[in-house]
């Protein structure tokens, strides 16, 4: 399968919040009708992954949000919170414009 866009959301916080921004990310996919697309032909996905311990713990572990990463462009994202994926859904994903105020450097 070949993906528009692959999301990584790390899930290694003591509270459940990339859990929760996980679940936050899907149902948005599915409201703002990105989950599947049909791009040259090919029906492309937009995948959300929650994955264990990505080692930028002071941007989810030690903050207050979790920490993502969206693949193939490889942006990173820190201490986001389910009120941030409408955002990083819309813009990065729906108009190609990384959102700056949750940007981190690798």
């Amino acid at each position: 399968m070949n993906y528009q866009h692959h999301l990584f959301i790390c899930t290694n916080q003591k509270s459940e919040v990339g859990k929760d921004v996980a679940k936050a990310l899907k149902k948005e996919l599915k409201k703002q009708d990105l989950k599947s697309l049909l791009i040259g032909g090919k029906k492309r996905k937009n995948r959300v992954q929650a994955v264990g311990c990505m080692d930028v713990c002071k941007h989810c572990k030690k903050g207050h949000g979790a920490a993502v990463v969206v693949y193939p462009e490889a942006v990173w994202y820190g201490d986001v919170q389910p009120r941030d994926v409408a955002d990083i859904v819309h813009e990065h994903l729906g108009q190609g414009r990384p959102v700056k105020r949750l940007l981190i450097e690798k």
